[in-house]
């Protein structure tokens, strides 16, 4: 009976095609992934919300476009926003964009100009905000 031998070298020949053919895959579900989160943040909206309309409260608000995710906790009180706590953000270079809260708290507005640098960052971080706020709408 003739024995049908395969060489190393084919061997490595297809582990290494196989590897190629792996991260090409990858590298192209990854680069429409990014296409799709930066349509997801371009496409973003906010609302125009009225703070003194809310009643006292901690609301919490997420906000998701896959490679970034925030949630927040804002606080209102005195028909104000007194605080707001990142509980996670998720990010790929836009950790500076944590600041946007601070503007958010002293303007007493969610359209407030983004950070520098970090702007898709900046949007969602902004729109989770808005989205705790609208359940301080939603209660009241």
């Amino acid at each position: 009976m003739h024995q049908m031998r395969i060489s190393k070298r084919k061997i490595v020949l297809f582990v290494i095609l196989l590897f190629l053919n792996v991260g090409l895959v990858w590298g192209i579900t990854y680069l429409k992934n990014v296409a799709d989160y930066k349509q997801a943040v371009k496409e973003t909206t906010f609302e125009k919300i009225n703070i003194s309309d809310i009643p006292d409260g901690v609301y919490i608000g997420e906000y998701d476009v896959d490679f970034i995710y925030a949630k927040v906790e804002a606080t209102v009180k005195n028909g104000e926003v007194s605080n707001i706590n990142i509980l996670e953000h998720r990010h790929e270079r836009g950790e500076t964009a944590e600041a946007i809260i601070n503007k958010i708290v002293e303007e007493q507005k969610i359209d407030v100009d983004t950070i520098s640098g970090a702007t898709n960052s900046s949007i969602v971080i902004k729109k989770a905000v808005e989205n705790a706020l609208k359940k301080g709408i939603d209660r009241g």
